[in-house]
């Protein structure tokens, strides 16, 4: 009887639903509603205002398909949306923290970070991307005093952030240098505040500000896909070439591509590009490969183009012949490689 009486209750709250809780229900007060008069406009006034807001234009003549419309698959999403949040990437001399997050909300936490820690700054220039902390002094060495600037910048990756630094060491005797040299005058402390910096971001992955006075943090972006009216489309990348060589190398095996062969001094790369890759690599199976699939040989069937162009590297994908490929088929190739490259 007990169990009867539960269930009774139990179906009495949910038939009353909301008007059980305090809360109106009108959701059918509708069905009340009394029927009202039709507006009529005095015979003194116009109704030309109560026409259509949106009329559709009379088509004149039959309508018929010029040509039959293939829709497109979507893109893949780039495999580097999946990695590591923060990592420091290096090329020769060259060191950098690496985060998926824009300029616009990195800026804030970058401020945050050095604030909390006691580091000052004298220049804080949120269109260059630049601060320039104070002169600080380490135990460790009593007779110098170190200063680094800090460059965050519009990431290679997609919705990513850049943040290098530069360090700067002078006696605690001397004169104030006011220029910045062009590379850090110790190492290791740079290394040091790269590493204080991506630990202090690792630790604190839930910072939830964005700068909206700043909104163009550093600039703009590193890379755009160029697509002119009367020749072939590329990828404009504002690096140095072994910059830009050693993303588009990175982004040549993924998304569907492999690369097959290679020559930096021509700035050339064979790959081959199939959709059914990409679909293994979307669905994780590519791990899986049977020794029968391991054992075909991949043949090229696109080549990626790198060139210097003054002080930028323009980017292209042509046939294995070298040939211009459609303007749709390159935008698609490009984009893929766009949305890898970091």
């Amino acid at each position: 009887m007990n169990n009867i009486s539960q269930v009774t209750v139990l179906g009495f709250f949910l038939l009353t639903g909301c008007s059980w809780l305090g809360i109106e229900d009108n959701s059918n007060d509708y069905l009340l509603s009394p029927e009202t008069q039709v507006l009529v406009v005095p015979e003194q006034l116009s109704s030309a205002r109560l026409g259509q807001l949106y009329s559709i234009p009379t088509v004149s003549g039959d309508i018929s398909a010029v040509s039959a419309a293939e829709v497109p698959r979507p893109q893949p999403i780039s495999v580097n949306a999946f990695e590591q949040l923060v990592k420091i990437q290096r090329i020769d001399d060259k060191r950098w923290i690496l985060i998926n997050n824009k300029p616009s909300e990195l800026w804030p936490r970058v401020r945050n970070i050095l604030n909390r820690n006691g580091i000052g700054s004298v220049k804080v220039d949120g269109s260059a991307g630049v601060i320039e902390t104070t002169w600080l002094s380490y135990n460790s060495d009593p007779d110098s005093v170190h200063r680094f600037r800090l460059s965050i910048t519009p990431g290679v990756q997609l919705n990513s952030t850049e943040i290098s630094v530069l360090h700067q060491l002078k006696s605690i005797d001397s004169e104030v240098d006011e220029n910045w040299p062009t590379s850090s005058n110790l190492d290791t402390k740079e290394q040091d505040m790269v590493s204080f910096i991506a630990n202090q971001l690792v630790a604190q992955p839930d910072y939830a500000s964005v700068s909206l006075l700043a909104q163009d943090i550093g600039g703009e972006s590193k890379v755009e896909i160029i697509d002119p009216e009367v020749a072939d489309p590329y990828i404009l990348v504002n690096l140095s070439f072994d910059r830009a060589w050693a993303s588009i190398n990175y982004s040549a095996a993924r998304g569907g591509f492999t690369v097959i062969d290679q020559d930096t001094k021509q700035g050339l790369l064979l790959v081959n590009y199939s959709d059914d890759m990409v679909d293994q690599e979307s669905s994780g199976i590519s791990r899986w490969f049977t020794s029968a699939e391991k054992d075909n040989v991949l043949v090229a069937n696109y080549r990626i183009l790198v060139k210097q162009v003054e002080s930028s590297v323009e980017i292209r994908i042509v046939s294995i012949d070298g040939d211009s490929l459609t303007k749709d088929q390159a935008l698609k190739l490009l984009y893929i490689v766009r949305s890898n490259m970091s």
